[in-house]
């Protein structure tokens, strides 16, 4: 894992191409409803007097049907194009949550149908963007510190976006934040698809498979590594709410969370910074086992100061693990399905993380907040493992019709994403 020379301009050369940071902002506001949906939802059944139990459903109703949603969504982008599909999801999705907005819990079957209508077309923009980069950018090192900046990016909107949350709620209400936040994610979405580049983009010719991207086997060795890598991070924020119970001082958790995003932030900007030399599937399995290393500290569960350092270091990696990954799934998804591949990445990772917030709960109850987070490490490793495991499944990134082959200008120029410089470092 060799570094190179910063290559020129860095994060700046990258914003300042045509289009870039509007189709990123547009992609990061286009999201806002889906990163805020779990506490603007909670804040506004328990302000109608909900249990946190009813809160708890309706949010896993509205993650489950976004994760049955994504991949289903991805495909259809990969063979209709970004603007047939990801504005009128964006809308289908903006109705679903004002339905619930403005009708309540009053009626439970209408407010399940109606987040799970908000979760079911929440629109594709996370993987639409790293789709549109190679058109937008052209050469691979710019792709890639975009994958990196797309990375950081994502923490910022988890940061900033809950602060949005509640400030509306302070100004109005709950369903005002519901409502505001929606519209904002429509008109997010409306300035990605009405960009040039959104609307030159099409698929590279795919091969009918009812399969689609998960035909290809080293898509699901990163796949099943990923799910693991979910679960660690979301066992961290049941364990941290343990930890904060513990100590007395509810705010604590607040902290801890700031610092893992924190640090996730720190790690994204220096590898962004780098050029890296060497094939990213060996790369990714250093950065996965830095980060599992990094989580055990967790266990030791030391005063607020000294686990608040240690969570800015078990954020470190995260998000040079998740710029890794979008180039390793570039160059394994099968021609003509890389939207629908980096959908399922997101839905893979989001899935994890559910299971191991179901996970942590019980594994505080009846050992201790330590425990919460030995789970975090135990799925840091198992990450790691199915990594090593498959590593001659990642090592042929070539599958047939393959290799980032999945992106293509209207003009019918192809637009690689792979890396093919890469490949030959095995």
């Amino acid at each position: 894992m060799a570094t190179e020379a910063p290559a020129h301009g860095g994060y700046l050369d990258i914003l300042r191409a045509p289009h870039a940071a509007r189709l990123l902002a547009g992609t990061l506001v286009g999201r806002l409803p889906n990163g805020t949906g779990p506490i603007a939802m909670t804040l506004f059944v328990r302000d109608l007097g909900g249990s946190y139990t009813l809160a708890g459903g309706l949010i896993a109703a509205y993650g489950v049907s976004n994760a049955v949603g994504q991949p289903l969504l991805g495909r259809a982008v990969d063979l209709k194009g970004q603007p047939r599909v990801q504005l009128p999801a964006a809308v289908l999705s903006a109705l679903g949550m004002a339905l619930f907005a403005l009708t309540g819990i009053g009626h439970l079957a209408l407010a399940y149908a109606a987040v799970v209508v908000a979760g079911l077309f929440t629109p594709p923009l996370e993987g639409g963007l790293r789709a549109l980069w190679p058109s937008v950018l052209g050469r691979e090192d710019r792709v890639h510190r975009a994958y990196a900046l797309d990375a950081v990016a994502q923490e910022v909107m988890f940061t900033v976006g809950p602060l949005l949350v509640t400030l509306l709620v302070a100004l109005w209400s709950p369903a005002a934040a519901l409502l505001v936040i929606n519209v904002l994610g429509i008109l997010g979405a409306l300035a990605v698809v009405l960009s040039e580049p959104s609307r030159a983009w099409r698929s590279a010719p795919r091969e009918a498979h009812w399969l689609g991207a998960l035909r290809s086997p080293g898509l699901l060795a990163l796949l099943g590594s990923f799910f693991f890598v979910g679960l660690a991070l979301g066992s961290i924020t049941v364990a941290a709410v343990a930890y904060a119970d513990d100590r007395g001082a509810p705010s604590v958790y607040g902290w801890l969370m700031a610092a893992l995003g924190l640090g996730a932030l720190a790690g994204g900007v220096l590898y962004g910074a780098r050029r890296w030399a060497g094939a990213p599937e060996r790369r990714l399995r250093v950065l996965v086992a830095l980060l599992a290393l990094c989580y055990l500290p967790l266990m030791l569960t030391p005063g607020p100061v000294a686990m608040t350092g240690l969570s800015v270091l078990s954020g470190f990696f995260l998000a040079p693990v998740l710029a890794c990954a979008f180039i390793v799934v570039d160059r394994h998804a099968p021609r003509g399905t890389v939207t629908e591949a980096f959908s399922w990445l997101v839905t893979t990772f989001g899935v994890g993380a559910a299971l191991g917030s179901a996970v942590a709960g019980p594994a505080v109850e009846l050992a201790g907040t330590a425990a919460g987070f030995a789970v975090a490490g135990a799925g840091g490793l198992v990450a790691l493992l199915v990594l090593l495991a498959t590593g001659r499944v990642l090592a042929a990134p070539d599958t047939p019709g393959g290799a980032g082959a999945g992106a293509r200008h209207a003009d019918g120029g192809a637009v690689s994403t792979a890396v093919h410089a890469e490949k030959n470092a095995h």
